[in-house]
């Protein structure tokens, strides 16, 4: 495949190699037995690729979003899943814009160290879903402490995280000028919160992955944990889905190339009617389709990542970029499915697995219409549709 001169070739070589060590039977039962890659996340941490984003002050490595993309996006491509471990980068955005330094001399070397991880963010709500202004969950402020009631759902990774960041409401709906105000952002310690105020409830999906439903009932928070200011929540935990939803694009690409990879190795060597099916237009041009639009959004995500590393608005650039990798890796998924047949559809290829982990991206984080309803309200000037 054609290749450019890349500038984070050595961050690629690095992790490839690690990656190397997990080879794809590895993911293949770890999906078997709905398990965690607990190996592969610790030797991520242990080789400080969990640490990229934390400056060098605090034990980290101080890189961009652009480098902690590179790195997600080559654990896709070879063949893994940074479902696994990502929050532990997007969570950063919110915690290094507006922890306090205390917060940040406190969290961040432990965090570096592998010695706390920080993978889980508790957003989303049964009743609101993505109208996330109208949240229900609580935090009152009584003593030096907040009590937080409600309930979260897909909350990811809290059966293998030590800390999440909570979005609750701190001032009621009713008495906010702006309905984005109002909203805080806590630190919780879920070794104190689980079976103290706080019951995790796993969701069986459809891709492996450890996501939960959370319930709140008088949960104590102490108010050192609140982040920031109190109100400014909403504010705040944009860096982080900002972030996120770049980091989620790079994985989608990554896992583009890798369906790319796989779909023209196969179509190459597969011989029908004497021929390999890779001759014919209808199977190449599919392909061809797939690489054009994975490498646009490749371009739309270091975009959005250059725009974050400058402290610029990024809204925009992070959403577009998540679009256009969705969807790409999705068609590419098509193919390569479609194309390897009913070996698409055998574990042992690894293509099934795949397709069911890169499908969930066209849904969440952020769906593909809100967006389109994202660009054409605040782009395009069109009126606000709902």
């Amino acid at each position: 495949m054609h290749k450019h001169n890349d500038p984070y070739q050595d961050i690629r070589d690095a992790v490839r190699a690690l990656c190397a060590e997990f080879p794809a039977e590895y993911f293949r039962k770890i999906d078997e037995q709905r398990g965690y890659p607990e190996e592969f996340v610790d030797a991520l941490t242990r080789a400080g690729w969990m640490a990229a984003l934390i400056p060098q002050e605090y034990g980290g490595s101080g890189l961009g979003l652009t480098e902690a993309s590179v790195i997600m996006e080559e654990i896709n491509r070879s063949g893994g899943n940074s479902g696994a471990c990502h929050g532990q980068m997007y969570n950063m955005g919110t915690v290094l814009r507006h922890g306090s330094e205390q917060q940040k001399q406190y969290y961040l070397p432990k965090i570096a160290s592998g010695e706390l991880r920080l993978q889980s963010m508790a957003v989303t709500e049964p009743s609101t879903g993505t109208d996330t202004t109208k949240l229900k969950t609580t935090a009152v402020k009584k003593g030096d402490k907040y009590v937080v009631n409600g309930q979260k759902v897909w909350i990811s990774r809290v059966q293998h995280s030590d800390l999440m960041i909570l979005l609750a409401r701190t001032t009621p709906l009713a008495d906010v000028k702006k309905k984005s105000e109002g909203m805080s952002i806590f630190m919780v310690d879920l070794r104190d919160a689980i079976g103290k105020g706080l019951t995790v409830r796993p969701i069986l999906n459809m891709v492996n992955h450890e996501t939960n439903e959370l319930f709140f009932e008088n949960l104590e928070i102490p108010e050192e944990n609140l982040i920031g200011e109190e109100g400014k929540g909403f504010k705040y935990i944009l860096d982080g889905l900002n972030a996120e939803r770049t980091l989620i694009a790079a994985e989608c690409i990554g896992d583009g190339y890798w369906f790319i990879d796989k779909v023209t190795k196969y179509v190459n060597e597969r011989v029908v009617f004497g021929r390999p099916i890779g001759q014919n237009q209808g199977v190449q041009f599919p392909i061809a389709k797939a690489f054009v639009n994975i490498e646009a959004a490749n371009l739309m995500r270091y975009k959005a990542c250059e725009l974050f590393d400058a402290h610029q608005p990024c809204g925009a650039e992070a959403n577009m970029a998540k679009m256009l990798a969705a969807d790409a890796s999705w068609e590419a998924a098509n193919a390569c499915l479609q194309f390897h047949g009913g070996f698409g559809f055998a574990a042992e290829y690894d293509v099934e697995r795949k397709f069911r982990e890169t499908r969930l991206y066209q849904v969440a984080p952020i769906s593909t219409n809100l967006i389109l309803s994202y660009v054409a309200e605040h782009m395009l000037g069109l009126p606000r549709s709902f």
